[in-house]
């Protein structure tokens, strides 16, 4: 018998809106066809993220496997379900791309550390080799898809957009979202958290549309949350004999 699966998602609209304009709600009509699951929905939502998703974990039976998605993300692969279940069998957390190894002083998931963050875009060089995973940006039908490396695979980190967790596993280890960091790098924090309670994290071919492009970059909120990440995880020292430089 297959865990139940349950979508988690927060938007600022109600449910009547979101149910009948978000790019979620109409993609999983189609991946529920296929895969029973269910929604959690935080509507009319102005609490951090981290509280949302932590709520739903608690609310969550043990064997539940969770997917924290944005709303405005239009899922493509209507097997998803399916592959999400799959993922977990081999990681306890997925995500649709990631970074093989982590920086001192990182801030974002996708790009060597120490560029600088500008305007509304993240400007700087992209980590390659390190990446892994594909998303496609904008809206459907003029949509521009980034590979950005092979999947499956093994990262260190995931970017939030869509995040599958093993409910067990979080439980077992203590690993929770920060709500204090808001709607920023929480994935990063997570992920961090993850591997240093010995929790396997990698990435897996799952298609996604995400509607936006990182507008609120450099918002009054980003740079709260910045500050407040980079408390947390001041420099160190690389980790000797590994691809890892974060803790």
């Amino acid at each position: 018998m297959s865990p139940p699966l349950i979508f988690v998602t927060a938007t600022r609209s109600p449910r009547s809106q979101f149910e009948s304009n978000s790019p979620l709600s109409r993609s999983l009509l189609r991946v529920g066809a296929l895969t029973p699951l269910k929604l959690r929905l935080f509507d009319n939502n102005r609490k951090a993220l981290g509280e949302c998703y932590n709520q739903a974990i608690d609310e969550s039976p043990d064997n539940a496997c969770l997917v924290f998605v944005h709303d405005d993300v239009y899922i493509d692969d209507w097997m998803a379900g399916a592959r999400v279940v799959e993922a977990l069998q081999r990681f306890d957390i997925v995500g649709v791309a990631g970074n093989t190894r982590c920086q001192v002083g990182q801030l974002t998931w996708y790009l060597e550390s120490g560029h600088e963050i500008a305007g509304q875009r993240q400007a700087g060089v992209f980590d390659h080799p390190h990446l892994r995973g594909a998303i496609s940006h904008g809206a459907q039908g003029s949509a521009e898809m980034t590979c950005y490396g092979p999947a499956p695979a093994a990262v260190e980190l995931v970017d939030g957009v869509f995040m599958a967790a093993r409910v067990d596993r979080l439980r077992q280890t203590g690993v929770r979202f920060d709500p204090a960091l808001g709607f920023h790098f929480y994935d990063l924090d997570l992920c961090r958290a993850a591997r240093k309670s010995g929790l396997r994290v990698g990435v897996w071919p799952i298609a996604i549309t995400h509607h936006s492009r990182g507008g609120s970059v450099q918002s009054k909120q980003w740079q709260q949350s910045r500050l407040r990440y980079l408390e947390k995880y001041p420099s160190n020292p690389a980790v000797p004999g590994t691809g890892r430089i974060c803790d």
